[in-house]
Parts: structure tokens; C-alpha cells; sequence
């Protein structure tokens, strides 16, 4: 199957190096390389963290990564609807802003008393008057999909809906006060999204909306005033945290992300690159961008957009998948300019071929001072081309499958600022805390928590393993499957 945007082939293939030394998969994802299962039978990773040829008695049950991504399809890009924006409700930016507050008053350690969270340290929120740990949201699976919760610091998880019901794409409202997730059908047309209060009480969750025969995927809340998310594979819906009436806020799109104030929002579209809306304005394309960017992310200070993009058209086919090659650039919301490089694909000769590598899963530090991304490495054959990590790869030597790295980042003009820091092998989907203060990343199959120094992008102490003998965190949909932090 040939898209543009292969999100299923590029994520689904990036856990591949999320196993562990000894593994060879985390969930079926992994098991792709093994090629088409015969009629009747699917791939499927066994108990010992093996694949295994599985039957389809009765159908394997639903899994989010397995069919066509948001963005992933064709979609025109040929404008959105003017009369309708994610301008609604109460603007979420007269809120302390997450990641402006690190450093200012945070003296009071976990346990502590405190009437704001601005006053517990890094890492910490004020809740029932005490700082207690921030919480994390991911989507795992425990034999089926779950939308979860866990204290950074602590491990073990919380699902977020009943053990009956499947659910996936958690994601904090401004304030940290609630969570919203997809429940019920999370793959198919009848998903309804719902709201929990955090930290979690017993009750059942809200319902807000339903699919209404379109899938609710690539969901985002905080900072933003309302919910935004894609239905199916293109254009965008919204609906305020209270319910209501869901209100379509473009034609086309994917990948909604909102800005500080809450009000303005960026998404992309195929064929017309990254969309920007400013102060409730229709979108208009982002200046100086290409038509292939995809992937938009505002920090919470600066005015840089930080976006994936292919303008050189080159794909990579790994099996039947087509999969762009894809770079990283930062590019001024307004005022234009030329797309600064933060992070090139690169191509270096080996034997009988070429070592290659391209970006995925970029994510600011809340302030734009650091950006951390993955890079994928990959031999190609004449037209073959393997990921590095798959025991097939003989070409690719010692590289690692895939490499979490943070870069430094001028915060006025968008440019890099010295030399890349290799933070983690065989990690991805990166997700900064909103002080800035650690870096959450999926390895695999667990949630990972890491301090770090944010001057240098080093790593303060060991890192917090949340292991999965419960949950196995899912990669397999990139950004939908990002880590979320409970924003301060």
C-alpha cells in the first residue's frame, strides 16, 4: 500500500527497536518483518516476547495500528471550512503557562503543603494541598487497548476505563485538572470521548461525543479551550470539555496541536503542507514552509513551529510500504522565512550499499530551548531497504535501530546550537515535562522517565522504569501513542 505518509509502516516498524536485548517483539507490530501470515492467520507476539503465526479464530481483536493512519491516506488539502475554528469557549492561555514556571518559587518538595503549584518543585503538581508527582497518560494494552494513567515517579498504571471496555489517546486538559480518552470502539466509527476528573475518583467517566460514524484519532486538549481531534483520516472536529455540540474546524488535516494562548492551532495536509489559524483567523499555509510538511509543534514560549518535511520527495520502500524520508525543521509562525534545519537525513556508503537514517517523532522542551527527536537508521540494498535493529540487517553493523537525540535550540531565530546529544538508544516518542526538567520516552514497550540537565541535555541520576508486567505501552501510531504529561 503506497501513501504519501506511512504512519502505520514507520511507527509499527520503529518498536521493532523498542525490544529489549533478548526480545524479539513487544506486540504484533513488531512481527511485520516476518511478511504476509498465510490465509487465515496473522503474526502475533507470544508470552516470551517472540513472534508466532497465530489463527484467526475469531478475529484478532482491535488494534489502532493496523489500519490507515490519519494523514496516512489522500487528502486534497484544498482549504478548510473559514466559518468554523477551534476559537471557542474560554481561552485557555490566562492559565500559568506550563514550562514558563520552572525555577520561579519551586521550593516545596513532594509531601509538602501548598496552595499553588507554581510553589512545588520540578516534577510536581498541587493536589488536595500537598505536592504530589506529576501524572503521565499513555495508551498500553494488557491483552486489550487501555487508555492509562501513572504518577511519574511511581510505577504502575491505572486504566482509565473499566476493564471490559477498551480505550486509548488519554490527554490532560489545561490546569491538569481532567483527562479526556477515546473509549469503546477506539478503532472503529462508534468511539465515544470521555472526561475524568484527575487525580481519579470512582464514577464512571463523562461521555462528551461519539464518532458518529468516523473514527476519533490524533486527539489533542491542553493547551487548547476545546478538544480537537481527526475524524477518520482527514479534517478536524472539536468540542468544548463541558459537551455540547461538536463543531467541525476544517475539511482537511491532521495532526492539530495548539498554540499557548489556547486559540491559535496548527495541523497539516497532504499535497499543502503545515496550516496555521492565529487569533480565530481561517488557516492559511504557514509561511516559507513546504508543501510535504507534516507533524506541527509549538513550543510555549517562542514563536518557532517546530515540523517534519520531505521537500526533497525521496521515500525508502521497507517491504510493499512506502515511507518518506523525512527531516526536521524549525520555521517562525509568522513572518516566514527559510525552514531552519534541525536535523538531516543522512546517508553514508557501506558494503553493497548505503547506511541511511531519517527523523521521526519530534517534541519540544515546553520553553524551545531543546527539541528531542528520533532518528531512525536503516541499510539499503539497491531498492531493499531493512531497518537497522531486525537481525536481517547485516549491513548496519552496531547501529542502532533507532537513537533518541535532544538538540540545542536558539530560542530567538529557531537554529541549532552545537552538536546533537545522543540520549538513548533503541527509545522514541519523546515527551518533555512541562518544566522541562525530565524527558518521558517508550523503551521496550515501558514507560521510561529520565531527570535531565537542561543546559546541557544530559541525563541527572537513573531513570524511572515503569515495567510492563501489566501494560505494554503502544508505539505503533507515533505521535497518537506520545506520552502526555499532566501539564502544571
Amino acid at each position: 500500500m503506497t501513501k504519501r505518509v506511512v504512519w502505520g509502516a514507520l511507527f509499527g516498524a520503529l518498536t521493532v527497536f523498542a525490544t529489549g536485548c533478548g526480545d524479539e517483539c513487544v506486540d504484533q507490530f513488531d512481527c511485520r518483518d516476518k511478511g504476509t501470515a498465510p490465509e487465515g492467520q496473522t503474526w502475533s507476539c507470544n508470552e516470551d516476547n517472540k513472534c508466532e503465526l497465530r489463527t484467526l479464530t475469531p478475529a484478532p481483536e482491535e488494534d489502532a495500528g493496523t489500519e490507515t493512519d490519519a494523514g496516512t491516506g489522500t487528502d486534497a488539502g484544498t482549504g478548510t471550512d473559514a466559518g468554523t475554528d477551534v476559537d471557542a469557549g474560554t481561552d485557555a492561555g490566562t492559565e500559568v503557562d506550563a514550562g514558563t514556571d520552572a525555577g520561579a518559587g519551586m521550593t516545596v518538595a513532594k509531601g509538602g503543603a501548598c496552595t499553588a503549584t507554581t510553589e512545588c518543585m520540578a516534577g510536581l503538581f498541587c493536589e488536595a494541598a500537598t505536592c504530589q508527582a506529576l501524572h503521565i497518560a499513555v495508551t498500553g494494552t494488557d491483552g486489550g487497548t487501555r487508555a492509562i494513567v501513572a504518577r511519574f515517579d511511581t510505577p504502575g498504571m491505572t486504566s482509565l476505563s473499566d476493564d471490559a471496555v477498551a480505550s486509548a489517546y488519554p490527554r490532560f486538559g489545561p490546569g491538569g485538572t481532567q483527562v479526556a480518552f477515546v473509549q469503546g470502539d477506539v478503532t472503529g466509527a462508534t468511539g465515544e470521548l470521555a472526561v475524568r476528573a484527575v487525580p481519579l475518583a470512582a464514577g464512571s467517566p463523562t461521555v462528551l461525543t461519539t464518532g458518529a460514524g468516523t473514527r476519533i484519532r490524533y486527539m489533542e486538549w491542553e493547551p487548547g479551550n476545546v478538544i480537537a481531534w481527526v475524524r477518520g483520516s482527514s479534517g478536524i472536529s472539536t468540542i468544548p470539555a463541558t459537551g455540547g455540540t461538536a463543531t467541525q474546524a476544517t475539511a482537511t488535516g491532521t495532526f492539530p496541536d495548539f498554540g499557548p494562548n489556547g486559540v491559535d492551532y496548527a495541523y497539516s495536509a497532504s499535497g499543502a503542507g503545515i496550516q496555521v489559524s492565529t487569533g480565530g483567523a481561517a488557516p492559511s499555509p504557514l509561511a516559507g514552509s513546504p508543501t510535504s510538511g507534516e507533524q506541527p509543534h509549538y513550543n510555549r514560549v517562542t514563536s518557532q513551529l517546530l515540523f517534519l518535511a520531505n521537500p526533497d520527495g525521496k521515500t525508502v520502500n521497507f517491504g510493499a510500504e512506502v515511507t518518506p524520508v523525512l527531516k526536521l525543521y524549525s520555521l517562525p509562525v509568522t513572518g516566514g522565512g527559510a525552514p531552519q534545519t534541525l536535523a538531516d537525513a543522512t546517508s553514508a556508503p557501506v558494503t553493497g550499499g548505503t547506511l541511511e537514517s531519517y527523523i521521526a517523532n519530534p517534541n519540544w522542551a515546553p520553553d524551545g530551548s531543546w527539541v528531542a527527536y528520533v532518528r531512525a537508521y536503516y541499510q539499503l540494498i539497491g531498492t531493499a531497504a531493512t531497518l537497522c535493529g531486525n537481525v536481517t540487517a547485516t549491513e548496519c553493523g552496531t547501529t542502532p535501530g533507532n537513537v533518541l537525540f535532544l538538540q540545542r535550540v536558539n530560542t530567538t531565530t529557531g537554529a541549532p546550537e552545537g552538536a546533537a546529544v545522543s540520549f538513548e538508544n533503541e527509545a522514541t516518542l519523546p515527551s518533555f515535562s512541562p518544566d522541562g526538567q525530565y524527558l518521558a520516552y517508550v523503551k521496550g514497550g515501558q514507560l521510561t522517565v529520565q531527570q535531565l540537565d537542561p543546559v546541557a541535555g544530559t541525563k541527572v541520576g537513573a531513570a524511572i522504569t515503569h515495567p510492563k508486567d501489566t501494560y505494554t505501552v503502544l508505539t505503533s501510531e507515533g505521535d497518537d501513542h506520545r506520552p502526555r504529561w499532566q501539564p502544571r
